[in-house]
């Protein structure tokens, strides 16, 4: 698990009877990783986590792995409100075959600094999987310092941060004080290539669910120092991945999916999908991507 590169955080797909739409997931998966991405997350925010039961985690770790037949790792975020079922979820990922995990703090709970380390450290001792530390203290209220770092890099297997604190001198912070001990990745679609260009390993992404090759293609120019040729597709991009940072992210990208065809608008309730104005303005900004759609440069 190198925690590098483009990583979606990949919607899951439901019928329109709310199962698991494993048909439609399979064409998203293979379109990911025919794009070349590096990783497959499962679980996060973007997957509707908080709606999966258990029987659905173990159906979409498995039916993943089968999928990539270890070509690219498969991580699964852990977003519990308990320390127990948290340490369940790390011990059920390592049974299903998945290569990661993604964390984030306590849910519902506003965990204070020293119980957000015991939570992390607790599951991190529990499992021999690599760890990445989701911290996201805009949606989630609950910040990993610098000095939380310190502390947690004592876990061997804990090995990267998505940062999602939309301050850009937090990945200088984070290489001058741990170098490559502790990797970093973006976790804000609208700051990927800034990200980046700072020193950023990788991206979990968003809007890569519906558009993979233009994601990938904005990280291996930057990557190959083809700056010019990745700010060009990145400024195209900016008003679709624009839809990543809002509170009906999963409804907007699913809708770009049915544009790009690897994926259905159906979500699960208490969600519904975009109606009225709001629907209009995305759509109109998905079709205005589509009809504008650069050509790649060859990689």
């Amino acid at each position: 698990m190198k925690w590098s590169g483009v990583m979606p955080a990949v919607t899951t797909k439901f019928t329109q009877k709310d199962d698991l739409d494993l048909e439609m997931f399979s064409i998203n998966i293979k379109a990911q990783v025919d794009a070349g991405v590096h990783a497959i997350i499962l679980g996060g925010t973007l997957g509707e986590a908080s709606t999966l039961d258990d029987d659905e985690k173990k159906i979409l770790i498995e039916h993943t792995v089968n999928l990539v037949e270890g070509r690219i790792p498969v991580v699964i975020n852990i977003a519990e409100q308990t320390t127990k079922n948290s340490i369940k979820s790390a011990e059920n990922a390592e049974k299903y075959g998945a290569t990661g995990i993604m964390m984030l703090p306590p849910m519902r709970y506003k965990s204070t600094d020293n119980e957000t380390l015991a939570y992390f450290k607790a599951v991190a001792k529990s499992t021999s999987l690599p760890i990445m530390i989701y911290n996201n203290p805009v949606d989630y209220k609950i910040e990993v310092t610098l000095e939380m770092f310190e502390e947690l890099l004592k876990c061997e297997n804990i090995k990267a941060v998505k940062d999602s604190t939309r301050d850009i001198t937090n990945i200088t912070r984070i290489r001058n004080r741990f170098g490559n001990r502790l990797k970093v990745l973006c976790g804000v679609d609208t700051l990927a290539m800034e990200s980046l260009l700072m020193g950023a390993d990788g991206w979990v992404a968003g809007l890569v669910c519906a558009f993979p090759k233009e994601t990938v293609a904005i990280f291996e120019l930057i990557r190959s120092g083809r700056v010019e040729e990745a700010l060009e597709i990145y400024r195209w991009f900016m008003p679709l991945l624009e839809l990543d940072i809002s509170p009906q992210l999963v409804q907007n990208i699913k809708l770009a999916e049915v544009a790009t065809g690897i994926g259905t608008e159906n979500v699960r309730l208490p969600r519904l999908p975009l109606q009225g104005k709001e629907r209009d303005r995305v759509l109109s900004i998905i079709e205005n991507g589509m009809k504008t759609r650069p050509k790649l440069p060859m990689l």
